[in-house]
């Protein structure tokens, strides 16, 4: 059986996207999640999914909160994500102070739209346990929260929200980069073996790393993601500038899951188990992945 791939078509998933194109679901087939990581992370819970190509910190939460039904497994972009932070077309909220004690929309609970905001929240030194929050689905409801006034912001990736900002739908005031690499992989623990998994990453870093060469963002890259996604060519190349992709996805970084952790933790959205904290080596299946 293929394995079951969940993503989120967006331009990060540009390598992942030629990648199954090759491969024509002879091995695997692409789950498309696009209410985002709290979505994906449902499908694994639910037998939906096998594999998970996702936000660092939902997946890395997740699994601090007592999830048993995924470990990570690889790498995928090494780069910050950039949230921006986004209001109505006609919004009273002109920076990122004046959100204070206000309902911040997201897309589910668990989700990276809520785990920044709980960053930005601890940026700000608001008090995170009186944080308010309205779940709103996909980019399309947030949209709609904060122009009927039901929320007062939310947070998405930059370049994502960029056209609806640019159609007038709405507005930025600020920014909230992740503290952490931004996107890792994640499977469910029996559904998969060990050696199809190790496959998929392994045939996977060729395409990231292709993805990834000089030669190929200064050219055939921009192609591709304005052909896939019809962003304009000013704005994949300025997004092209800011994210770069691991060249070993299989291997990932102790320092990425314990600064996660220590984030998430100092923002109030996970508590550590006890006086010395977490077992990092609990959060990787470590028949498929490597920490270094």
């Amino acid at each position: 059986m293929p394995l079951r791939v969940g993503y989120i078509r967006e331009h990060f998933s540009s390598p992942l996207l030629q990648y199954a194109e090759a491969d024509g679901g002879k091995t695997f087939t692409l789950v498309e999640c696009p209410s985002g990581t709290g979505q994906i992370i449902t499908r694994l819970t639910n037998d939906e999914i096998d594999v998970a190509v996702a936000l660092t910190d939902p997946l890395i939460s997740g699994i601090a909160r007592g999830s048993e039904h995924y470990k990570l497994v690889g790498s995928y972009v090494t780069t910050p994500l950039n949230w921006a932070v986004i209001t109505g077309k006609d919004t009273q909220y002109k920076e990122i102070s004046d959100l204070q004690k206000t309902t911040i929309g997201i897309s589910r609970y668990g989700s990276g739209s809520q785990t920044m905001a709980y960053v930005m929240a601890l940026q700000q030194g608001w008090p995170t346990d009186k944080m308010q929050f309205q779940v709103n689905n996909d980019i399309r409801g947030l949209i709609h929260s904060v122009n009927d006034g039901t929320t007062s912001a939310f947070m998405w990736e930059w370049f994502t929200t960029k056209p609806f900002v640019d159609a007038g739908e709405a507005q930025f005031i600020g920014s909230v980069p992740t503290p952490w690499p931004s996107w890792l992989i994640a499977a469910h623990p029996t559904r998969a073996s060990p050696e199809a998994l190790r496959t998929f990453l392994d045939t996977l870093t060729t395409y990231v790393r292709t993805f990834d060469d000089p030669a190929q963002r200064a050219a055939a890259d921009v192609e591709y993601i304005k052909d896939k996604f019809g962003y304009p060519e000013d704005d994949v190349k300025a997004w092209l500038q800011t994210v770069a992709w691991t060249h070993d996805c299989s291997s990932i970084p102790t320092k990425v899951i314990a600064d996660t952790l220590d984030v998430l933790t100092k923002a109030g959205f996970i508590n550590s188990p006890s006086s010395s904290g977490f077992d990092v080596g609990r959060f990787v299946n470590g028949d498929v992945a490597k920490l270094v």
